[in-house]
């Protein structure tokens, strides 16, 4: 068995991310497993490497360790478009010239899911292709064709979700998250993706990639998010949410994780899927509160 944790480096973990890395860690560890972290930094503007160090050292302080050296996606270009090019010649990808405001203006999420692409430039014909290529460069989409992917999650049980034409390559020619993670996934065997809930509607497309890519399907684990007193995932405005505010609190690591452990259900040293609760749980510590 391999586990991962995957932050992206740019700021510091709060404790929704606190918690979904314990858990990720535990139920490697208690299967005798492999813990890998991994940083996700495509976001280049805003990801760098010390925060990185920082983060790593948030995890060891709650006991969240990986043996081997981080995994850097940016380090790794070269692999994922390998992927895309595997794509492209299987015919399964398409030139996008729209902006992230034009597909919101013509699109409407699902059940407040993740917005689908409207399909715009789905059918473009050469000639098209080429007058809005001249005008800016365009994103490569993947060609879905209305698929679905089912798949199992240890949380949620057997999940279906229709597959999005998303972005594979962002039209500055960086890959998108989703290539990014699916070929990550793959290639350091990754058998089980512990992560938030938020991420369980795009689940179905990294399930079309890894069968259109050949690679296996991990089994998937999507915890339910960590929220404020208000009923809203955490943010900024709830206060005293990293570990480096807690501890000025008073507030020490180790009773850090034990609340974070106890959150997600668990008793003893032992870890348990089952006991995990199903609804999002609510920071007693947002607010400067303990």
């Amino acid at each position: 068995m391999i586990g991962r944790f995957a932050p992206s480096p740019t700021g510091e973990l709060h404790l929704g991310n606190f918690r979904t890395a314990l858990a990720a860690h535990a139920s490697v560890h208690a299967a005798g497993g492999t813990f890998l972290i991994r940083f996700e930094d495509l976001d280049m503007h805003n990801a760098n490497m010390a925060n990185a160090q920082k983060q790593l050292d948030d995890l060891a302080a709650i006991g969240v360790v990986a043996i081997e050296t981080p995994v850097v996606q940016s380090e790794r270009f070269d692999l994922y478009r390998d992927a895309i090019v595997r794509l492209i010649e299987a015919g399964v990808t398409y030139e996008c010239f729209c902006s992230r405001k034009e597909i919101l203006e013509a699109a409407q999420a699902p059940h407040g899911g993740q917005v689908m692409y409207p399909g715009t430039c789905r059918e473009l014909t050469e000639t098209a292709r080429a007058e809005r290529r001249a005008v800016r460069p365009g994103a490569l989409r993947l060609r879905a064709n209305g698929a679905k992917e089912s798949f199992t999650d240890l949380i949620h049980g057997e999940v279906t979700g229709e597959v999005d034409d998303v972005v594979l390559r962002r039209n500055d020619g960086v890959p998108s998250y989703n290539i990014a993670v699916v070929v990550d996934d793959a290639l350091q065997g990754v058998t089980e993706v512990v992560r938030g809930d938020d991420l369980l509607d795009v689940t179905a497309n990294q399930v079309h990639l890894q069968k259109l890519l050949r690679y296996s399907t991990p089994v998937y684990a999507h915890v339910p998010l960590v929220v404020g007193e208000d009923g809203e995932r955490l943010a900024k405005r709830h206060g005293a949410i990293t570990l480096a505010h807690l501890t000025a609190q008073g507030i020490s690591p180790t009773e850090v994780k034990d609340l974070l452990w106890a959150s997600l259900g668990q008793t003893g040293d032992s870890f348990s899927w089952d006991a995990v609760p199903r609804a999002p749980w609510v920071a007693p510590l947002t607010h400067g509160k303990s």
